[in-house]
């Protein structure tokens, strides 16, 4: 069985090159074991850009409260972590589409320049998880003051 990328689970669509022909769910061939699609982490989709001074990394986390999520910060990468939990107990007989992703997720992105962590932000709004990351300047020097001992 092929892994469905987290975009496809969320929405429910399948990759541009494969075919796929969705049907109820009472229909579909229940070859793989449920337990075994729980286990999957999904893999979050992302946009990065930048500006002249900073990297800008957007993603999709509905449904997600700000303490739920991850987020790590190195010089050169970026990881994003989190789980999505189902609150609903519904029978999965009682489904006739079943495509929402419910469970942990993340992503490691390596960045193209190194940032500043320590001025580095990120924000939910509607869903939409910002990363602010802002550019090191290596062209900026600092004198140092000699003191003596």
């Amino acid at each position: 069985m092929e892994k469905r990328s987290f975009f496809e689970r969320l929405t429910g669509t399948p990759a541009a090159s494969a075919e796929r022909h969705i049907t109820p769910k009472g229909n579909q061939d229940t070859s793989a074991p449920a337990a075994l699609l729980a286990d999957e982490e999904g893999q979050l989709t992302v946009d990065m850009w930048q500006t002249p001074s900073e990297i800008i990394i957007q993603t999709i986390i509905g449904g997600i409260k700000p303490d739920d999520v991850d987020v790590s910060i190195s010089h050169e990468m970026v990881t994003i972590r989190g789980k999505r939990a189902n609150a609903n107990t519904i029978s999965s007989t009682d489904y006739f589409y079943q495509e929402l992703f419910w469970g942990a997720f993340s992503r490691t992105i390596l960045l193209p320049q190194e940032v500043d962590v320590d001025n580095s932000e990120a924000t939910i709004k509607h869903g939409l998880l910002t990363v602010r990351l802002p550019k090191l300047d290596k062209t900026r020097t600092q004198k140092l003051k000699v003191k003596n001992e």
